[in-house]
């Protein structure tokens, strides 16, 4: 245990400092202290000495340089067991330091504030980084509160331990202060990273979130991030890996549609999708596609929940139940059933990349962000499709694009009626999507077909038009396409092109 008898306080911030000053007061703790913070602890009653008495220097440059001298370093990294060190220390008259306080410049904040580029450099501290990195280094002797979140429980053990820390806390909060720094380092590499292309990857997120297990139970799982962000939990059991994993399949596929629709996701894949007049007949439709995957699946709306729909959704077990908002009879009602999870979309889903672990790195990749729309659309063959069938095709491509490949998509009047998913070949997954649009009586006479990527033989428009499938939507881009346009052509069907493919692996 080392008892503290000097503190340098330094901070940007100082909310919830007084308590922690009353502590180390009450302890006989000598305050050093520059500008703000130091006129800060003289208004509450407290004797300071001002840092430029220990370098014999003022501050410069406007505030920039005020702690970066020997005499404040010196005071902060001699190593109170090396005799070399305390000579040193006597003979340059360093007074030694044992507790370092600082919170940093808001750099993080002032770039999300949209600040001009000027405030933004004012914000990237410099001397209080130092400190922290210092006080860190030596925390042996020293310990650093390295953010202001820290006040009450270092507060807490000054109490208890009567102004004195352990090792094991200082190297804690040792470890803490090197997050710290890390993270406002990693946040100024990508401010100046926007338009550049450096070959390194800095990814900082300090949240962290223990769930139950990972992907099975004998895994270890965490979740890094801010869910409140997007997500507010109102009722039900903790979320789980996989649950996470299928919300933002469900989310991600849902923020496709402006009008009202409904969707129902087992593990990332669609088994329901459908839209509607109101959330009931959307669900209703979604359900129909395949209400025995629907079982424990996760379900998404992009419109309120009210209590005709509560009524028939509570009918069904499921995991989650996400939207924008809920009626009050309707979350009384679900929320009678405590394990299933009601979530509210606070917010879109925020990014442009994406990141996935593999083999001894990371591979990064901006994310498909593309949707088709009328515009996108060639027609490749000599009858076109009207109007309704156009609007059956994007909607089949939406669903395409966030399905596992290779994927077939078949949909009629706003309705999926099957996919084929994450199958070796694009026949088995036709194949697939037929079986079970007939195992739950769907005419498929006059639905359309999508595909994630191309045909390389005209089998699949084949396999299609003997179920009654007249039109067709594809990437094209094979050597072959003209093959799958000609059959089309010779049997009255229609096919489009987009010209861009939706692979998901």
């Amino acid at each position: 245990m080392k008892k503290i008898q000097s503190a340098l306080i330094s901070v940007f911030n100082k909310d919830g400092l007084e308590p922690l000053l009353h502590v180390l007061n009450a302890n006989g703790v000598k305050f050093y202290s520059t500008g703000g913070t130091q006129d800060f602890i003289e208004k509450l009653g407290y004797e300071v000495e001002a840092v430029e008495n220990i370098t014999s220097y003022p501050s410069i440059f406007g505030g920039r340089v005020k702690t970066l001298h020997p005499a404040v370093f010196g005071g902060i990294l001699h190593r109170r067991d090396n005799e070399n060190d305390l000579k040193e220390k006597e003979a340059h008259q360093i007074p030694a330091i044992d507790l370092v306080v600082v919170d940093l410049y808001p750099f993080e904040a002032t770039v999300a504030s949209g600040a001009s580029h000027s405030d933004i450099i004012e914000k990237i501290d410099i001397g209080g980084i130092s400190l922290i990195r210092a006080a860190a280094k030596n925390y042996k002797d020293v310990l650093i509160v390295s953010n202001r979140t820290q006040y009450a429980e270092v507060e807490n053990i000054l109490n208890l331990q009567k102004g004195a820390s352990s090792e094991e806390q200082r190297k804690h909060f040792a470890m803490e202060a090197f997050d710290e720094s890390s993270h406002y380092d990693s946040m100024i590499f990508g401010y100046f990273n926007q338009n550049e292309d450096s070959d390194s990857l800095k990814i900082s997120i300090r949240n962290r979130t223990t769930l139950r297990y990972g992907e099975n139970p004998h895994q270890q799982g965490h979740f890094y991030g801010n869910l409140d962000e997007v997500f507010e939990k109102i009722a039900g059991k903790e979320i789980s890996y996989n649950n996470l994993v299928d919300l933002e399949g469900a989310v991600a596929l849902l923020e496709e549609f402006d009008e009202t629709a409904f969707v129902i996701v087992k593990h990332t894949n669609a088994c329901g999708v459908a839209t509607g007049n109101s959330v009931l007949e959307a669900y209703n439709r979604a359900l129909q596609a395949d209400p025995v995957s629907a079982f424990g699946g996760i379900l998404a709306t992009n419109k309120t929940v009210d209590l005709a729909t509560a009524e028939e959704i509570n009918q069904l077990f499921y995991e989650i139940l996400v939207a924008p908002d809920f009626e009050p009879e309707a979350l009384e009602l679900l929320s009678s059933k405590k394990n299933r999870i009601l979530v509210k979309q606070v917010a879109p889903i925020p990014g442009k990349i994406q990141f996935k672990s593999l083999i001894n790195g990371v591979l990064v990749q901006d994310k498909d962000l593309k949707t088709e729309d009328k515009s996108d659309l060639k027609v490749a063959t000599k009858i076109a499709p009207s109007d309704a069938q156009i609007d059956d095709l994007l909607f089949a491509a939406k669903i395409c694009k966030h399905t596992k490949s290779n994927t077939i998509i078949l949909v009629s009047k706003g309705q999926l009626l099957a996919s084929g998913v994450g199958q070796t070949s694009r026949v088995d997954a036709l194949r697939q999507a037929i079986a079970k649009a007939k195992s739950f009586n769907f005419e498929l006479k006059g639905s359309v077909m999508a595909s994630d990527a191309f045909f390389p033989f005209p089998d699949c428009v084949e396999i299609a038009h003997g179920e009654g499938i007249d039109t067709v939507i594809q990437p094209g881009g094979s050597i072959k396409d003209q093959d799958s346009i000609n059959y089309c052509d010779e049997n009255k069907m229609a096919m489009v092109l987009t010209g861009i493919r939706h692979f998901k692996h």
